[in-house]
């Protein structure tokens, strides 16, 4: 689709509503010629109040649409309320156009549940935050009440935390082989297996040094997450090691939970379940994402759904407080009446905590690359309004919620959990609560204002190889993180 932009530069709102609202287009910064079937003009206009005016076509469809809005507050806010302006009238002229209107309206964002959070800290109510939601950026009524219950949770959250609070996250990025759906940076250990002992080792080289930080800052680190990849690929002795070192340079009694994605069960024995029992884990992850033997070969596993119930036996007998399992509604292969089974099977367990995602298709994975054939919208949609009320019945309730770019349906993903059996850290990292320090290849450090929508990012080379040669790169983020809180506590003084 052509777009104009006339008086602003938004490029991104626009891209960011264009992928949402119609699937399939990309956006072309090209004068509007006779005979283009696909274009919009977005004009923004400001005098005593920011005016927007948006023409449309697509495919043989008009619509046009205008609206204003006085802008108040400080420049930031200024900026917000334009983008906002400049995106609904986008949002309203597509609307008209294609008679679509997605389940999460006109929201974009990775935190669809932010504008809930900020709502209720100002004191509405959650279902004054729900109707403003379907009111100000046309979400669903079940989305938005799903937001106000999530949106809860982190104000709830958030009144635990105090300034010197952060988050700590540990990457490790190798699993046994690739899954079709994946374009994270993990390597398969087959094919990189030389990489981890040296990674491992640069690994507890960070963290050492990010714990020094920690203390001479006078930060708490309250929670601890080891994600991946599949962290589970390290032998029980490599993990030993990396855990040993955050215990030894962190204050681990003010740490509320130590979290280990075991993922998959092809990487789970006991000994390395006893090692995480042994440095206090408090939460493993499991992570089948179907129960379905010919979805797991279709998404390229190399286990099956009896391998998960041997794993679950194992993590079971060693006694951990919490257990997550993770499901994707939409996988190759899948049907809805696949993903009931797998549901059914995961509560089967008795894990407190399940999430359901829903199939993101990335850039560089298999599935776009190949060509693989996946479930319709329709049938995604089927899948999610199975799990919702069965998961509510088994007693368990939304706590966290994100989006992806790409997801079937342009639905989200969902954390479900039995009450007081919450992951705080993904409370923290969703609804940017606190600031989170990252160590590892890919590592995202975000450096959050307390009591602000102000975020710094700092990032960590991409590739293993180039992470462990140049140690520099990680140590020059975690400056930058001291910075950071240097000048907060100059602006508090």
């Amino acid at each position: 689709m052509k777009l104009v932009l006339k008086g602003h530069d938004e490029r991104y709102v626009v891209e960011q509503s264009l992928m949402n609202l119609f699937p399939g287009e990309l956006p072309v910064y090209e004068p509007v010629q006779p005979g283009d079937d696909a274009w919009a003009i977005i004009s923004l206009r400001e005098d005593d109040c920011c005016r927007v005016t948006v023409e449309l076509f697509w495919h043989g469809k008009t619509a046009a649409y205008s609206c204003g809005c006085r802008l108040t507050g400080t420049d930031f806010e200024k900026e917000g309320q334009r983008r906002h302006a400049i995106a609904r009238g986008f949002f309203l002229a597509a609307r008209q156009a294609t008679g679509v209107t997605p389940p999460w309206g006109m929201l974009t964002g990775v935190r669809p549940d932010k504008p809930v959070t900020w709502a209720l800290e100002k004191g509405k109510t959650p279902r004054e935050a729900a109707a403003m939601l379907e009111e100000d950026y046309f979400v669903t009524p079940k989305r938005a009440a799903l937001a106000a219950e999530t949106g809860s949770v982190a104000v709830r959250a958030a009144r635990e935390l105090g300034p010197a609070d952060i988050a700590v996250y540990a990457g490790i990025p190798f699993c046994p082989t690739r899954c079709a759906y994946c374009s994270f940076v993990s390597q398969s250990v087959e094919k990189s297996f030389s990489l981890v002992p040296p990674y491992v080792d640069a690994l507890i080289d960070e963290i050492r040094a990010g714990g020094r930080m920690v203390r001479e800052q006078g930060l708490r680190a309250r929670s601890f997450y080891m994600g991946g990849g599949t962290p589970t690929t390290l032998t029980a002795d490599q993990m030993d090691r990396v855990l040993s070192a955050f215990e030894e340079t962190f204050d681990t009694a003010v740490c509320d939970e130590i979290t280990v994605e075991a993922g998959r069960p092809d990487t789970i024995t006991a000994e390395k379940l006893a090692v995480l029992k042994r440095h206090g884990v408090s939460r493993v992850s499991v992570n089948p994402q179907t129960m379905e033997d010919h979805v797991l070969r279709a998404i390229g596993r190399c286990h099956t759904a009896a391998d998960i119930g041997r794993a679950m036996e194992l993590v079971d007998a060693a006694g951990f407080k919490h257990v997550n399992m993770d499901l994707i509604a939409g996988l190759p292969e899948d049907t809805p009446e696949g993903f009931r089974r797998s549901l059914d099977a995961c509560l089967s367990f008795g894990t407190d905590n399940v999430t359901v995602h829903t199939l993101a298709l990335k850039k560089g994975s298999a599935i776009l690359n190949q060509g693989l054939a996946i479930p319709a919208p329709e049938e995604v949609a089927e899948m999610l309004d199975y799990a919702e009320p069965v998961l509510r019945q088994a007693g368990y309730a939304p706590y966290y919620l994100y989006r992806q770019k790409y997801m079937s349906g342009s639905f989200e993903n969902i954390g479900w959990c039995r009450p007081g059996a919450e992951c705080w850290y993904n409370v923290q990292i969703m609804s940017e609560l606190c600031s989170i320090l990252s160590f590892g290849a890919g590592g995202s450090t975000k450096m959050v204002e307390p009591g602000t929508n102000h975020i710094q990012r700092a990032f960590n080379l991409k590739y293993p190889l180039e992470y462990i040669r140049r140690p520099e790169k990680w140590q020059s983020n975690q400056a930058e993180f001291a910075a950071f809180y240097n000048d907060l506590k100059g602006a508090s003084n």
